[in-house]
């Protein structure tokens, strides 16, 4: 099958909490269920970015149980016998490789050989990317290169910033293998203090670590033999279990047992160190992206200049600027006050500074550690 070109899908991962965007986002409704920029939510922008290449019937999402319900109705009805619900969250090497035996069961069974494999398009559900068709012909480009047995894909965002937020990814020689310029990786490194951030960034040699990655199923469930046989032993016995009767009480039962680690420490890292293991690739993709990780970035992406208010509401402001106020149902008057966030849902507020908004993740955990349910 080397040389054949096999079916591509979509993957989208949809279990995160977004507490960062607390108090709109809670745990039955993320950020990637919210209309946190635009008419519609992050999940249903994801999935019409995506619909050019991956039709309904080969767009998959991966979400957890509290979730299912509600991640299920936001899919195109003919995608939506492809959610995939983890019974507990165990971080997205687990995620992807339930998606992988679900994709090679799916292929196999069609193609009724044992050999059948498919290309796995492996995205976020609540990013932003303001130039959609470029994002596409990157996409096509990647799953292009991805065919090959054995190559691991990346999306890598050249920076902007010296953003100590994001892991980065150290580029290599040119790959001569894609219309696209692409560069083997010569490392993933961790999310740096600000010195390193300003390093990497003057090299011109790094890009962001994105979390948007391309490869085969069974590109994927080798690396995972060679780096995380425990969890690739597991998902295979679960594997057998697939289009059965037995198929929930063996995710149920199998699923907890898995590793709970990210894809980047699981494979993508020993990958670049051990060469014989795989071929692990870069494109840098500048389409405007943004992970919209805070109130704060949400700012960023719909002032027209940094002084702007932006409100979701009908707003007077006196002297006011840099604010971000979400109360859509109510009149907002700011007068005297500068670079706020402030976000009122039926049951809570929240205000702080725009360059504190990271830390109401913190405040999250202060909730989870006295058990304040009504407010999670």
């Amino acid at each position: 099958m080397t040389g054949e070109r096999i079916e591509a899908h979509a993957v989208i991962l949809a279990g995160g909490r977004g507490t960062r965007f607390w108090p709109r986002s809670r745990t039955r409704t993320p950020k990637q269920l919210l209309n946190i920029v635009g008419g519609t939510t992050m999940l249903e922008q994801t999935v019409a970015r995506l619909a050019p290449i991956f039709p309904s019937a080969r767009t998959w999402v991966v979400t957890n149980a509290e979730q299912a319900a509600a991640v299920r109705a936001q899919m195109p009805r003919a995608a939506r016998a492809q959610a995939l619900t983890e019974p507990v969250g165990r971080n997205t090497a687990a995620a992807i490789g339930l998606a992988a035996v679900h994709l090679l069961h799916q292929a196999r069974r069609a193609r009724r050989s044992h050999d059948a494999d498919a290309l796995m398009a492996v995205l976020p559900a609540d990013h932003y990317i303001a130039q959609a068709a470029r994002y596409r012909g990157i996409i096509r480009a990647a799953l292009d290169a991805a065919n090959a047995p054995g190559a691991l894909v990346v999306l890598g965002i050249p920076p902007t910033r010296a953003e100590t937020g994001f892991g980065y990814i150290e580029r290599g020689v040119r790959a001569k293998i894609s219309q696209v310029p692409m560069y083997a990786v010569e490392r993933f490194t961790e999310k740096p203090d600000a010195a390193r951030a300003r390093r990497y960034v003057a090299s011109g040699k790094y890009d962001w670590n994105a979390g948007m990655f391309f490869w085969r199923a069974s590109t994927y469930l080798a690396q995972l033999q060679r780096f995380l046989p425990a969890t690739h032993d597991a998902l295979l016995r679960l594997a057998e279990s697939i289009g059965t009767s037995r198929y929930s009480a063996t995710l149920a039962r199998i699923y907890p047992r898995l590793e709970n680690i990210s894809v980047d420490y699981a494979v993508l890292e020993p990958a670049t160190r051990t060469r014989a293991a795989a071929r692990v690739f870069v494109i840098p993709a500048e389409i405007g992206w943004s992970d919209i990780g805070s109130w704060a970035a949400v700012h960023e992406l719909l002032a027209e200049k940094s002084g702007d208010n932006v409100a979701a509401g009908e707003l007077f402001a006196l002297d006011s600027s840099g604010n971000f106020l979400w109360s859509p149902d109510k009149f907002i008057a700011a007068i005297g006050i500068r670079n706020l966030v402030v976000v009122e849902t039926k049951d809570a507020l929240l205000i702080c500074p725009r360059e504190r908004s990271q830390d109401v993740a913190k405040f999250v955990k202060w909730l989870e550690e006295r058990k304040r349910r009504e407010l999670l």
